[in-house]
């Protein structure tokens, strides 16, 4: 029989590996989504470490056991910075796309010639 914690554990490391796969794609959006999926199973492994307490009260009292709340802070506060993280990138791919014409990350198609930055376009 499966264990919960061999369950959530091989969620969180397909999670990651296919967080790795898309960050080395040749493509911005890829990366992107890579990046967010990575940082998913970052906060699901932070959650994770918290542990469920059951007949935990969540508010301290003077008997019995407590919940642990720094587990729930911490996965909030990285959710909030994540999704501004992932704003940030999207927008670098959309200005990297204007710029270069194309999504690849090195800014090059394969098998087209480098581009060269002429100074008189940009005037």
């Amino acid at each position: 029989m499966m264990s919960l914690e061999f369950l959530v554990a091989s969620g969180i490391g397909v999670v990651t590996a296919t967080g790795i796969y898309l960050i080395l794609r040749g493509r911005t959006w890829p990366v992107v989504l890579g990046l967010s999926l990575l940082g998913y199973a970052v906060n699901v492994f932070i959650f994770a470490m918290g542990r469920l307490w059951q007949d935990a009260a969540p508010i301290l009292s003077a008997d019995g056991r407590v919940a642990d709340p720094l587990p729930q802070a911490l996965v909030l506060t990285a959710i909030v910075i994540g999704f501004a993280t992932t704003g940030f990138v999207i927008e670098l791919a959309l200005r990297s796309r204007h710029e270069t014409g194309t999504d690849h990350v090195d800014g090059q198609e394969p098998g087209k010639p480098p581009l060269s930055l002429d100074t008189r376009d940009h005037a």
